[in-house]
């Protein structure tokens, strides 16, 4: 391996161990503070300690992923400033997540003693078909998605420092299980703390490297006039004179898909749960919207001048322009300081499945339907319950670290549709659980009937369309999927009157 290779590599490493450290550390000593509030909030919740900062770094580093620093950059290259039009809908997530969910949510949680989406889900609408329904889902779907993470975190690694992939896959993989699963809630808001500030820092590093290396923007505006043609223009693209996703249905559709509908994504919902106070959640709304903001703006904006630095015949993928650009022109350091942010990036994303994960299966799942714990017991020990309680801490870590290897298992040997994959389990999850969150939130007749109505004919009419492709004008699946569960679920609910009253955990 080359010193400038070695270099990046121990960045990385260094970086990785520093996540570690400090992720556990921070966990044990919360875990201490906190002790009167029990394993169970202090694991899967933080204890509701999430201050302003944190809440709106760990929104930030959960809803970003690698493609924000690698595939949509890339994008913007071939394409120009007309894919920054895209990926522009996503600046708004944080703020949206916060300003629909945050002061309800929270509420909610607190009164009934929720730490997890599916106890929420358990307190209002108390049913146990709508709790094991939606969390196999949600173990199905993040199963998968983490197996695309896993991917990209080791792909990464190997083509940026020449490690083979499996030594890529072990060295990462190991970091992010033995942090979420020893250190819990608290170990993955803090070291997404950490991914959203190198996330920050990686963005403004990359934009001065681009504009340096490329002459300034007076020649980065002249060759990218000469040798890519309307980059500047909305239309800019090759077929039939605009990007397909650009075309009106296809647009509206992925605004919908990392736009409106992430209010239904439980590993961004579940934030909510576990802030301070309100004045914790506005300092978070603002936070978290500007941090989005420069990196998508900054990502795509990257990408976009990068034009004059590649070679006039191109590379094979636009996910490997950033990598390309990097690696060239950028100092040593300053690569293994960048390459942090997309590493961050995927971490931040497996972890928080990772910990929902295990969540599912031991709180929503083991206590309350293998073990039978009634309602009035799950977060408080009850002595008659006390040998389930006794072995959650030891279940947890076990299974939190299951779960992470089974995800690197199978990521060894990866299929070639995984990107597709991980597409079709993020519009899954948002068909789960869109309609059961929003509508058990702001509509009183919503009850378990409404509830499953919604999810099932939600997740059918997202799978049937999702492999019969006879939607017109680019529309996305997850439209209809969305519209079909809330018609299910307002319609249920209204023919069957009165919504459950929400129970106390």
């Amino acid at each position: 391996m080359e010193g400038r290779n070695m270099t990046v590599l121990l960045i990385l490493v260094a970086y990785l161990l520093i996540n570690l450290w400090l992720g556990v550390r921070v966990s044990r000593k919360s875990a201490a503070e906190h002790e009167d509030k029990g394993f169970l909030s202090n694991y899967f919740a933080g204890s509701r300690s999430m201050g302003g900062v944190v809440l709106a770094m760990t929104l930030v580093a959960t809803y970003t992923s690698a493609s924000s620093f690698l595939g949509g950059p890339g994008l913007a290259y071939s394409y120009g400033l007309s894919w920054s039009w895209v990926a522009g809908v996503q600046i708004g997530a944080a703020f949206l997540t916060l300003g629909v969910l945050g002061k309800k949510f929270a509420m909610e949680a607190r009164r009934t003693n929720a730490v997890t989406i599916n106890d929420y889900l358990r307190a209002r609408y108390n049913s146990p078909a709508v709790v094991i329904v939606c969390g196999v889902a949600m173990v199905i779907f993040f199963t998968t998605q983490m197996i695309a993470q896993f991917i990209g975190g080791a792909t990464l690694l190997q083509s940026v420092t020449g490690l083979p992939y499996w030594a890529g896959l072990l060295l990462f993989g190991a970091v992010v299980i033995i942090y979420t699963s020893v250190g819990g809630f608290k170990a993955v808001v803090t070291t997404d703390t950490i991914q959203g500030i190198v996330m920050t820092c990686g963005t403004f590093l990359l934009l001065f490297f681009v504009i340096y290396h490329a002459g300034g923007m007076v020649n980065i505006v002249e060759t990218l006039d000469a040798g890519n043609p309307g980059w500047d223009l909305m239309g800019k693209g090759e077929y039939g004179g605009g990007i397909a996703a650009l075309r009106p249905g296809a647009l509206i559709s992925y605004w919908a898909l990392v736009g409106v509908a992430v209010l239904g994504l439980p590993q961004t919902a579940v934030r909510c749960m576990g802030f301070k106070d309100t004045e914790s959640m506005h300092r978070a709304m603002i936070y978290g919207t500007v941090v989005i903001g420069i990196l998508m703006i900054g990502m795509h904006l990257a990408g976009t001048l990068a034009f004059p630095l590649l070679p006039e015949e191109g590379l094979e993928s636009t996910d490997k322009v950033i990598p390309y650009v990097v690696m060239k022109y950028m100092p040593a350091w300053a690569a293994g300081l960048f390459l942090a942010a997309p590493l961050a990036a995927v971490m931040s994303t497996i972890d928080s499945l990772l910990i929902l994960a295990s969540a599912t299966i031991i709180k929503d799942l083991y206590l309350h339907y293998i073990k039978k714990v009634p309602l009035g017991t799950a977060a408080v020990n009850d002595s008659k319950y006390d040998e389930a309680f006794d072995k959650v801490p030891k279940y947890s870590f076990a299974l939190t670290a299951a779960i992470g290897i089974i995800g690197c298992l199978l990521a060894l040997n990866p299929p070639d549709v995984i990107v597709w994959i991980n597409l079709f389990a993020f519009g899954g999850l948002e068909a789960t659980f869109f309609w059961p969150i929003i509508g058990g939130l702001y509509w009183k007749k919503g009850n378990d009937k409404a509830c499953l109505a919604s999810v099932v004919f939600g997740l059918v009419t997202f799978i049937f369309f999702n492999r019969v492709k006879i939607l017109p004008l680019g529309i996305h699946e997850i439209i209809v999927g969305l519209i079909v569960g809330g018609i299910a679920y307002f319609a249920v609910g209204t023919l069957t009157g009165k919504g459950e009253k929400t129970h106390k955990l």
